[in-house]
């Protein structure tokens, strides 16, 4: 008889997990649980799983609170009157609007107002009033006394004892931003609201029990059943007027896609698995799931959006054959059944990657057309340290004591009093949901309305999303649609179209034709030399020595390495496993008879989510419902779930059955669990694949306008920085940002590089909107005075133009134009000036010549973009004397001392197996090689990195698998040059003479 019961989805206020609520309430003689979180329907679902498995009667409601202040609480009697709560209570979340002080009367529910807050008229049918125990005194002098049937028993419950209330006041400080001696007591929740025994519940009420009695019947009328084990869906059921007319419209958009995919007349094989995954989608009621799919890329494609669809989606022919996916799962030999099969209980999924700049169209498109669709949530939690940094701040702690308390640099015993109380806390709301955010990419589209299943919030997209996670949506069927953004294919399409502007004369590029791209042996190259930089998940560091190492160059090879670079092959051991048994296949007799059998195309080794699911299958004896348990598993979403444990002791009881020894079957479900969170399924890597053949196939005969186009799409795996030096190895030119030339990304002419107005520091945005617009209007700046005509700009913002050389046409030096800027510029300019019959010329000075040389635009460029324009050595300080040693030599050095120069590319941060840091380095040589580097932990402590610039690199060579790499035994950091714009005279006159005497930028 709890009316009232917070979670810790009542966000930065309840403190008790759902799981936790539910068997403690049932531990104290509870028969009916209420769950009412404060504007909030997180927690619903699965409190409502965990209730009907412990036998306690569920009833869902919301607790309706400005802040902290109680207006009312809202119960619903059935399923019609949660939707109802849901949608009203999304009123107020999507305009943020305050709660009134009582309830509009909604139907199927029930109200009920706390005893300080009770409506000044006659009460509805629907209204009741909560007393809680220690107002009891109170009511006997009120006229409600007089009106029994009205009054409820109601106890709050938010916490289960006296350190859940004190967490909560930590949770309430952080809320309010406060320190906590002066959080206010109007914020807070009261010490009383623990959960208490039916018995003292009943023993606090017994002069009123009545209450009792009437809060009794109330619940009773709450009927609220969902079944959670039902394999139906509650996605919208059809696309069309019907599920016949559905399957209409499938089956022809099958005939029709046929010949695009497979010519006129596709093989029998291709015809028999077509009907055969017909009839399962038909029979699992997907029909509709694939339509609405298809009308989502048909959409996509009419608005010339590049997209890959991924994921076990790339399994179905079908879903080839509508071209939601671009791999032949004939070709790749991929069932079915890993995507949809009669055994498999949760929902199906496709993952469409859209370019960054497309995705938000489509997504309008979604909630444009459909009419029951929201985002999904994700519930961003606590983290230890920023947990500790929370705390630290509302017990008033310094900011030094907090950064050695989140750091780690302490011993407990040896903090004070507050700061123990920092620590302890910490770990207390670790993992507690701090706030809702959006799902990277899912939305789901209902047949129902959605608020049948959770309140919705509008965050800053604009777009209704649930306050349930995937999780959830999963378990009461509502499967999502993934719709993500990926820079890669923004890539792709702006180098298809830089290509198109920059040779005119070419015919168009099919950037579709994969089977072409697979048979081409430039890219062929690319892939066996690793030369991939700026390519779609190919170019880090360890996919370019994985390939080395593999020596791939076909189509299934870099399917088979975008898998083992996944963390859960390495961590099995079986990547190194894997490349020994490709590279040596003596070794592949090492494998297990069984496993061998299983996967021969990997020798044994698991690779991908299928491979993991026939160990199971046929070494585990699992059925397929078990073994798409285990996948679910896997993921990592369900691994605390009973059903995964029994899954486990199934399998070895299995393995156990057959004569399989222990240590085996011990061995074997290590490599299984080590895939957890990582596995990919084969079909999600040969999607990958098709994007990186779409990529290698432009970085191999368009490299300058991939580059480019890597570039205004934010680069990629490195900096902007390494992508402009890969231009330059490919003979482009690079010039800083133009006024006359630049637009706000870069541009390309022939192989004339003009880097964007964007890539510079500090530059408005308003100032580059107002010089592209009056340049694309009025046309090309004649000179600076031209431009201050023209263009409305704060001194500041001209300083950074001209010290980037963006006025070089003018065949001034950048130091005169700056004095002529100041001596012109006598205020900041706001507004635009309005245009003028007769421009007059400005007065002009006579100035001594000044002069700049290439080392300062160098430290401008430093400066303003972040990297130098010229090679990076040239900026070492004179003193210095490198080792003449590169790259390309290193293999003659094998298990050598050797010394050589880097220029710092990329730092990889990991962890040896006791927890120890360690680093990867990655650097260029002075020929623009790579050079990759190991750091141990002693040397990583002793020699750490310190910035970007050039080291001193001294080591070990050492060579795996034909990978070149060193083990760092030293390394320092090469001075360089004193800036010479703060150098004067004859110090400055030196110094660039001496620099440039046989050099050129």
């Amino acid at each position: 008889m709890l009316l009232n019961c917070h979670t810790y989805y009542s966000l930065r206020f309840g403190t008790i997990a759902p799981r936790t609520l539910v068997h403690t309430a049932k531990a104290k003689g509870y028969d009916y649980l209420t769950l009412t979180d404060i504007n909030n329907t997180s927690a619903c679902w699965d409190m409502l799983r965990e209730c009907q498995k412990t036998g306690i009667r569920a009833v869902l409601g919301i607790d309706f609170r400005n802040g902290a202040e109680q207006q009312f609480i809202l119960l619903a009697k059935n399923h019609n009157g949660f939707q109802r709560i849901n949608a009203y209570l999304s009123e107020f979340l999507h305009e943020k609007a305050t709660i009134p002080p009582t309830a509009r009367p909604l139907a199927d529910t029930f109200v009920i107002y706390p005893f300080h807050n009770i409506p000044a008229r006659t009460l509805a049918a629907h209204e009741f009033i909560g007393v809680r125990s220690r107002e009891l005194n109170r009511l006997k002098f009120s006229p409600w006394r007089k009106q029994p049937d009205k009054l409820l028993a109601l106890h709050t419950v938010s916490f289960l004892n006296k350190k859940g209330f004190n967490t909560h006041r930590l949770l309430r400080a952080i809320d309010n931003n406060t320190l906590l001696s002066k959080l206010p007591t109007s914020e807070e929740g009261s010490e009383y609201d623990v959960l208490i025994s039916q018995e003292l519940l009943q023993e606090q009420f017994r002069e009123f029990s009545e209450l009792l009695q009437n809060t009794e019947r109330l619940l009773q009328q709450c009927v609220f059943q969902f079944d959670f084990e039902s394999a139906t869906h509650n996605n919208q059921r059809c696309f069309g007027a019907s599920e016949a007319a559905d399957l209409q419209l499938l089956q022809t958009l099958i005939e029709k896609g046929l010949p695009y995919r497979y010519g006129n007349s596709p093989h029998d094989t291709i015809l028999k698995r077509v009907a055969k995954e017909l009839d399962i989608i038909q029979k699992k009621g997907f029909v509709s799931y694939f339509l609405i799919n298809w009308h989502i890329l048909e959409y996509a494609r009419s608005k010339g959006y590049y997209y890959v669809g991924r994921g076990s989606g790339a399994n179905s022919v079908i879903a080839y054959v509508l071209r939601i996916t671009d791999v032949d799962p004939i070709e790749l030999d991929l069932y079915f059944e890993r995507f949809i099969n009669l055994y498999r209980k949760n929902p199906p999924d496709f993952d469409i990657d859209f370019s960054w700049a497309d995705r938000d169209d489509v997504t309008a498109f979604i909630f444009k057309t459909f009419k029951h669709t929201a985002l999904i949530t994700v519930y961003n939690t606590f983290k230890y340290r920023a947990a500790v940094r929370e705390l630290g701040k509302v017990f008033g702690l310094p900011k030094a004591e907090i950064d050695k308390l989140s750091a780690g640099h302490y011993r407990y015993e040896q903090l004070d009093r507050l700061s123990q109380l920092v620590i302890t806390y910490s770990k207390a709301i670790e993992g507690f949901p701090n706030y809702l955010g959006i799902h990277a990419s899912g939305i789901i589209i209902s047949e129902a309305s959605i608020h049948r299943y959770t309140a919705t919030f509008m965050p800053p997209k604009g777009f209704p999303t649930t306050q349930f996670d995937m999780v959830v949506a999963e378990d009461i069927g509502l499967f999502k649609f993934d719709i993500l953004s990926q820079r890669g294919l923004g890539k792709i399409k702006d180098a298809v179209q830089l290509v198109q502007q920059n040779h005119p004369n070419l015919p168009p590029i099919d950037i579709h034709d994969i089977k072409r791209f697979k048979q081409d042996e430039r890219i062929k190259t690319l892939l066996r030399e690793a030369k991939a930089i700026g390519c779609f998940y190919v170019e880090s560091p360890a996919m370019r020595m994985l390939l080395r190492k593999l020596q791939v160059d076909d189509y299934l090879g870099l399917v088979a390495a975008s898998s083992i670079i996944r963390p859960g092959v390495a961590k099995s051991g079986m990547m190194r496993e894997y490349i020994l048994r490709h590279r040596y296949p003596e070794r592949r007799e090492d494998a297990h008879p069984i496993l061998l059998d299983i996967m021969p195309e990997t020798y044994g080794v698991m690779v991908y989510q299928e491979d993991v699911i026939k160990v199971a299958h046929y070494f585990g004896g699992l059925d397929l419902g078990e073994a798409d348990m285990l996948r679910r598993g896997m993921s990592g979403k369900f691994r605390s779930r009973e059903e995964f444990n029994k899954v486990k002791a199934q399998f070895f009881q299995n393995c156990l059955q057959s004569g399989k020894t222990h240590e085996l079957t011990a061995e074997i479900w290590r490599q299984i669990e080590s895939f957890a969170g990582y596995a990919f399924a084969k079909g999600h890597s040969a999607s990958y694949a098709v994007e990186s053949y779409q990529s290698l196939f432009l970085k191999a005969y368009f490299p300058l306008e991939y580059m480019v186009a890597t570039l205004n799409n934010g680069g990629g795996f490195y900096s902007r920085e390494l992508y402009v030096h890969e231009a330059r190895l490919h003979n482009g030119r690079i010039f800083p940002p133009c006024v006359n030339t630049s637009e706000a990304e870069t541009v390309i002419q022939n192989n004339k590089i003009f880097l964007g107005l964007g890539f510079l520091k500090d530059l408005e945005q308003e100032t580059m909107r107002i010089l592209l617009k009056e340049r694309k209007q009025n046309g090309a700046y004649e000179s600076l005075d031209n431009f201050m005509q023209r263009v409305p700009i704060a001194i500041e913002q001209l300083r950074i133009l001209i010290r980037i050389d963006a006025f070089r046409f003018t065949q001034k030096a950048k130091r005169a134009l700056l004095w002529e800027a100041h001596m012109k510029m006598t205020k900041k300019t706001t507004t635009p000036q309005a245009p003028k019959l007769f421009t007059a010329n400005r007065v002009t000075y006579q100035l001594p010549a000044l002069e700049n040389g290439p080392l300062e635009d160098a430290f401008d460029a430093l400066e303003l973009l972040g990297f130098p324009l010229c090679d990076p050595f040239l900026l070492l300080s004179e003193e210095v004397v490198i080792p003449t040693l590169q790259a390309r030599e290193l293999a003659t050095y094998l298990e050598k001392n050797i010394r050589i120069a880097g220029y710092l590319v990329a730092i990889k941060h990991t962890k040896t197996s006791q927890g120890k840091p360690m680093y990867f380095g990655t650097f260029l040589d002075q020929e623009g090689a790579f050079i990759d580097t190991v750091h141990f932990p002693p040397v990583a402590i002793q020699y750490p990195f310190q910035g970007k610039g050039i080291y001193l690199i001294e080591g070990i060579v050492s060579s795996e698998f034909d990978c070149v790499s060193i083990e760092v035994t030293k390394m320092q950091r090469l001075p360089i040059i004193p800036d010479p714009r703060y150098a004067e005279g004859m110090t400055r006159t030196r110094m660039l003479a001496k620099r440039y005497k046989n050099k050129v930028l």
